[in-house]
């Protein structure tokens, strides 16, 4: 395969190819090198699609990326990497969206397949808030926190903030765990019964608190822990 973009053809160049074939056909580095579309004197926008690819490790990878991680590409900019990790997010949301907002979440495997999706790259601890009502259909699920990989802190304000927000009346709190292992920690019960003793002074019900890992490195091989199914919100 040539390396660089001068060395092919032009009918062979991402645009030609793309107008030609539609982006289906497209190689992931011919997709991200349209999204670039121009590189600069060192590099040109091939290298350029190359260099993300490698640093992401794929390009599933760039889903856990940020403004700060395109800018440390050479041959990205501060415009460019705002326009990159605005895709990553359109992204992100359409993965969501995809999900139809008619689930009933009446069962934590319910959450972990709603969100884990979003997660599943992210390699620090993010918490969720799944907003629902009365029959537990979702109104909005929104990231509150995220933190280091070895704890997130959450207060209940945080928590409660947007399904006050959104009219909802119960909610489920989610969190990764970036290791993939969804066992709790002394933090994670804490920090549980904490916000499940505040959730009833507002009058929102909190359903379940659910731990997002890994299938393969869960204790019990369903990717999960559930608070609730483990008896801690009685």
């Amino acid at each position: 395969m040539p390396s660089s973009l001068r060395d092919l053809p032009q009918e062979d160049r991402p645009q030609e190819r793309l107008e030609r074939l539609g982006a289906g056909p497209l190689t992931d580095r011919e997709l991200l090198a349209m999204l670039i579309r121009s590189g600069n004197a060192k590099m040109d926008v091939l290298a350029i699609a190359d260099e993300l690819i490698k640093q992401a490790g794929s390009l599933t990878g760039l889903l856990r990326w940020d403004v700060s991680d395109f800018q440390k590409i050479k041959g990205i900019g501060k415009v460019k990497a705002l326009q990159l990790s605005t895709q990553v997010e359109i992204a992100k949301r359409m993965m969501r969206g995809s999900r139809s907002s008619e689930i009933r979440f009446d069962e934590p495997r319910k959450v972990w397949e709603y969100l884990y999706p979003e997660v599943r790259s992210d390699s620090v601890e993010k918490v969720w808030v799944i907003c629902l009502d009365r029959k537990n259909k979702l109104i909005r699920a929104e990231p509150v926190t995220s933190g280091t990989a070895t704890g997130s802190l959450v207060h209940p304000r945080e928590v409660f903030r947007p399904a006050i927000r959104c009219g909802a009346t119960a909610i489920i709190l989610a969190h990764n765990h970036p290791s993939g292992d969804p066992t709790p920690s002394s933090a994670d019960l804490r920090v549980t019964k904490k916000i499940f003793e505040a959730s009833k002074t507002v009058d929102l019900e909190m359903h379940d608190h659910v731990i997002l890992g890994e299938s393969e490195n869960c204790p019990n091989g369903c990717g999960y822990y559930s608070f609730s199914d483990s008896g801690h919100l009685e």
